[in-house]
């Protein structure tokens, strides 16, 4: 028996290793024609079923290629495509080089356009994919609009991508204090770093990123419960260092003290070996626009890459941020429990030149992120790839917000324009590891092609809380912040707040957390994409979950561990092959949601209760269309999701039940229609409802049938950037920009006990003037061009900025 398995397993390695010497390779590198090496350039061996897309050395290789002629393809978006024959030998390696018509600052000025194009993107699916053959949408904002832009805020760069939209900016608060965001009518946050949890307190820096990928729809599948994602997921692409010297300094100035210092690095620290060193860095300090509130930040991001051969590499990326900050409270114009007495801003009338906080009352969130990363190329058809990440995350500080109290008086219930201000000094830190290994395969079954992951992912997280109580610090007005008269008409001290009365406050208050609470997620999934001809394929993915809760490790009444499967299926038809693509999908997501203390309705505790996980599932369907040699890129699609199984959150406890669903389209567009001319445009609807009540709660004040959970986000949005450079004459290197938001009516508050709140559309206007050339960029942005006063909210009222200004000179080298 012993010998049979022997000469088995002898059998199949001699076929392996002799199926591996029918095959040949292709490699070789792609320039401009001034010499500079070309990045990004898709690479196709036609008929071969093979693509490569170029490093930033230019360098590209197809391997595996079974021995025959082949044309070989060269396109970039918004270039002529350039074609080659080949003929590969078995065992032999072809050198196959292409010259681009384009020089290095023509090729700069079409990646407009590269985060939407029909590149190969291996982070979306976890495997490599070009988009048209991806079964799901996403949209993706490169580095190169952030420049063009001036962005010198995480944030400001979403307004890139059709239906999604700020709700609150970061509270620096401990647990989930990033910016919310609404995709697809459900919250969420940028948690992701180049498919890792990115978890964040505070704000994430622009400065170390290549590319923000915004992953639409349920995606548990492949990305796991660490973070909310019904809607979609939003991930973060890192800078990677590349084997020559360049980089660019630059400095950023602007409206509101902005002051801004950049730096991006890159050097070889070999001459024989591949071995590169990337350092991001910036130093930003800014004001607020309304009379107080600051923000001032320190980031460092240095990356190693060592290409050990052809089959090994490491790398290796740490981000470091120092934050520190005086934060406008959240302002909250309802308790959620009793009827509005505003309805629209004109009746609130909201001062949107007041802050609500001091200069001396400022929340810290220092965050550090390591992530290394061991890729393996087993053999021509398999590579490992093994990654490790760590992140600490502090909340240190004071956070405040604001809402309209409800008092009784005479046995009945009174509103007022007094709003009650609430403070509390966060001293929270979560620390994070997540241990992935993944294999990715790219083989044939007889005359099936199959790419395949298998991965395993271990996720753990801890947090430690050593928080203040609550204490209502003093009251206010929408119209005023330091009141001389209270809501009876007497005279009274006004406040102005400073820590020590925050601190005395606090202190009288008494409470506070002291918790230290843990939990970990162990996982497996598979997907395979099935190709049966080139034009159609399947994918099919699946992720096993096993969630283990050890609560507040000091107890183990609420220990608790459960079991969850999260499935995702795909269909792709491409009538005009890597032109036009048709696809549908079926996703899933989940939430693992920790047991916890439950009260009833006089507030009487009911003991530990254990939750199902919250599960969406969608349906999608749309078309992605490559046209023009590249120039033109769109995408359409219309989904519905549905979810399941909330736990929501009551005054006195915590509920599960009822559904929620969300319907709605996306159109996504990028192009190049004339020479020197960019543009990317978006539009989009939603509109998301509650579907199910919870039946075991009756008169459901949070699941309301036909009504809107909050923070959702406008129905409607639409954004639009175009960009003209002139390329000869003597305007040569100079160019413009024009673009913009709109924002349709958003229903912020949407309740029968409480009525409806509303904040009205808007439309943003932005320029932008620019030098660019192969050494220098100047650019100057004007946003908010018309001084539009407007709004944002998550149950709550933000005013945004007025009229601005950015302007940036960058050194290139």
């Amino acid at each position: 028996m012993i010998k049979s398995i022997t000469n088995s397993i002898i059998l199949l390695l001699f076929s392996a290793s002799f199926s591996f010497a029918q095959t040949g390779n292709i490699g070789g590198s792609v320039k401009t024609s001034d010499g500079v090496p070309a990045e990004l350039v898709t690479v196709t061996a036609r008929g071969a079923g093979k693509t490569a897309v170029t490093d930033r050395t230019g360098n590209y290789s197809l391997k595996g290629i079974k021995p025959g002629k082949y044309k070989l393809v060269a396109t970039y978006i918004g270039l002529s495509r350039q074609e080659q024959e080949v003929e590969v030998k078995s065992g032999e390696t072809v050198s196959v080089d292409f010259i681009l018509k384009e020089d290095a600052d023509q090729l700069k000025e079409v990646i407009i356009s590269s985060g939407h194009s029909n590149k190969v993107t291996a982070t979306v699916a976890k495997m490599p994919l070009k988009n048209l053959e991806n079964p799901q949408l996403y949209s993706s904002v490169p580095s190169e609009i952030l420049k063009q832009q001036g962005i010198a805020n995480f944030d400001d760069a979403m307004r890139n991508v059709p239906g999604l939209t700020r709700t609150w900016e970061s509270t620096g608060r401990g647990g989930d204090g990033g910016s919310y965001f609404a995709l697809r009518g459900f919250e969420a946050q940028a948690s992701l770093i180049n498919g890792l949890p990115g978890l964040t307190s505070g704000n994430l820096d622009p400065a170390g990123v290549e590319e923000i990928q915004v992953i639409k729809g349920p995606s548990g599948t492949l990305f796991g419960a660490s973070f909310y994602g019904y809607g979609g997921v939003i991930n973060t692409i890192t800078k990677k260092p590349y084997y020559d010297f360049g980089g660019e300094v630059a400095y950023n100035l602007g409206s509101f003290g902005l002051n801004r210092v950049t730096a991006d690095i890159n050097m070889p620290l070999s001459k024989t070996e591949k071995i590169a060193l990337r350092v991001n860095t910036a130093y930003h300090t800014e004001n607020s626009f309304q009379d107080a509130g600051f923000k001032k930040s320190f980031y460092f991001a240095p990356t190693l890459a060592y290409e050990v051969n052809d089959k090994l590499s490491f790398q290796v990326l740490t981000e470091i941020l120092q934050e520190e900050r005086a934060v406008p409270p959240i302002f909250f114009n309802s308790n959620r429990d009793t009827t509005l007495i505003f309805n629209n801003l004109n009746e609130l009338n909201l001062n949107g030149n007041l802050s609500f906080t001091s200069n001396d009352l400022v929340i810290k969130n220092p965050r550090y992120n390591l992530q290394g990363q061991m890729l393996y190329r087993l053999s021509d058809q398999w590579t490992s790839q093994t990654v490790i990440s760590r992140g600490n995350i502090r909340s240190n500080g004071y956070y405040s917000y604001i809402y309209d109290d409800a008092y009784t008086n005479m046995g009945g219930i009174n509103r007022d324009n007094y709003f009650d201000q609430l403070f509390h000094k966060e001293q929270q830190t979560t620390n994070t590891t997540d241990i992935q290994q993944n294999f990715n395969g790219d083989f044939k079954i007889g005359s099936l092609r199959n790419r395949v992951l298998i991965g395993l992912d271990y996720f753990s997280r801890n947090v430690i809380d050593n928080g203040s109580g609550w204490a209502t610090v003093r009251q206010i007005t929408p119209q005023e912040s330091e009141l001389t008269t209270d809501k009876d008409g007497n005279e009274i001290a006004p406040v102005f707040l400073s820590q020590a009365v925050v601190d005395n406050a606090l202190a009288a208050a008494g409470g506070g957390s002291r918790t230290n609470i843990k939990n970990s997620a162990y996982s497996a999934y598979a997907s395979d994409v099935l190709n049966f001809t080139p034009s159609l394929s399947v994918m099919a993915s699946l992720r096993m979950d096993y969630f283990d809760s050890k609560g507040d490790i000091t107890a183990t009444e609420d220990d608790y561990d459960q079991l969850t499967f999260s499935p995702k299926l795909g269909v792709v038809f491409q009538p005009v092959l890597d032109r036009v693509s048709i696809f549908v999908n079926y996703m899933n997501a989940f939430f693992n949601v920790a047991p916890q203390e439950v009260f009833d309705a006089n507030n009487v505790s009911q003991g530990v209760r254990s939750f199902k996980p919250e599960q969406a599932n969608q349906w999608e369907a749309g078309l992605k269309t490559s046209l023009f040699s590249d120039k033109l890129f769109a995408t359409f699609a219309v989904y519905d999701i549905r979810v399941a199984n909330r736990v929501y959150y009551t005054p006195t406890s915590a509920i599960q039940g009822g559904k929620t669903g969300s319907k709605g389209f996306d159109f996504d567009l990028s192009a190049n229609p004339l020479p020197g001319l960019s543009l990317i445009a978006g539009v989009s609807h939603s509109k998301i409802q509650v579907l199910e009540g919870n039946t075991a709660t009756p008169n459901d004040f949070y699941n309301e049938v036909g009504r809107s959970p909050g923070g959702q986000g406008p129905q409607n949005l639409a954004n639009l950037w175009a960009t003209y450079k002139f390329g000869y004459g003597k305007l040569k290197d100079f160019g413009l920009g024009l673009g913009g938001n709109y924002a349709g009516r958003y229903k912020v508050i949407d309740n029968s006990a409480t009525g409806n709140f509303y904040l009205p559309s808007y439309t943003l206007i932005n320029a932008s003037l620019f030098y660019n050339s192969s050494k220098y960029r100047f650019t100057l942005n004007m946003n908010n061009l018309t001084d539009k006063e407007y709004y944002i909210g998550y149950w709550s009222v933000n005013p945004q900025k007025p009229r601005n200004f950015a302007a940036s000179f960058t050194y290139k080298f």
